[in-house]
């Protein structure tokens, strides 16, 4: 509990490891807030129920609370947001000049704050992809203060976790994105760091994932443990190996 887990994906696609984290943390009980910027509420459902677990049933009774972006997002843009009183839309620094990120902040911090009546075990923020919020107008440093205020809500108030999943390209031009993603590494408790091969595209390896456990963070004098493996994307599951012990190999 407590701990900020950064997932990092380059030349490759990570978001599986988005999809572990959401059943993972609903499957345990916890109380989850899904902040989805990439994909729609019914894809997230299809590859859930492919691992077991409902986000509809789990909306329902109140354990998981979803942000669709991409409809809060035109809902915005077209003039169709259903605003409740007193309650502005969790993205509304889309259609105001300064980007200030606090009407997503206080829509985390009401969401998982627990109500008399919860019975769920600690926390959790969720989100998908950190990057969208630049791409729709956000600073870097309006990005970095929202999640330095989730951290501070939801890891350190609460005793919950945070997990984030964002895109990084080494030789990417896009300076405020690599900024972001620079940052939140030096503050993570926990990188699970995905990258495409270096070989290129392969039928039976699919990537290779870098752990890195921030031991540096905790103060005791030790170096980050970094361990590395390959891993094959299957239907249901991930299939994970050291490097180069692929079955299709020996």
């Amino acid at each position: 509990q407590g701990k900020f887990t950064l997932l990092r994906d380059t030349r490759t696609d990570g978001s599986f490891l988005v999809h572990h984290f959401l059943s993972f943390y609903l499957r345990a009980g916890c109380k989850v807030c899904f902040v989805a910027l990439l994909q729609s509420f019914s894809h997230y459902n299809v590859v859930a129920q492919k691992l077991g677990v409902s986000l509809t049933a789990a909306k329902e009774r109140g354990q998981l609370v979803f942000l669709e972006g991409l409809k809060s997002c035109l809902d915005l843009m077209f003039g169709e947001e259903e605003e409740q009183p007193g309650q502005p839309s969790p993205l509304q620094f889309i259609s105001e000049s300064a980007s200030s990120l606090k009407a997503l902040f206080d829509f985390v911090r009401t969401s998982l704050t627990a109500e008399g009546s919860d019975s769920w075990k600690s926390p959790v923020l969720l989100v998908d992809d950190l990057g969208v919020l630049l791409s729709l107008g956000a600073g870097p440093v309006a990005v970095l203060d929202f999640i330095h205020y989730c951290r501070v809500a939801v890891c350190s108030q609460l005793r919950g976790n945070i997990v984030v999943l964002v895109h990084s390209n080494e030789d990417s031009e896009d300076e405020e994105n690599e900024l972001v993603v620079n940052s939140m590494c030096h503050h993570s408790d926990l990188i699970l760091w995905v990258e495409g091969l270096a070989t290129g595209f392969c039928k039976d390896v699919h990537g290779q994932i870098k752990i890195i456990q921030r031991l540096s963070l905790e103060l005791t004098g030790e170096q980050d443990r970094v361990q590395i493996y390959q891993y094959k994307i299957q239907d249901k599951n991930v299939t994970f190996f050291a490097r180069g012990l692929s079955a299709a190999v020996l």
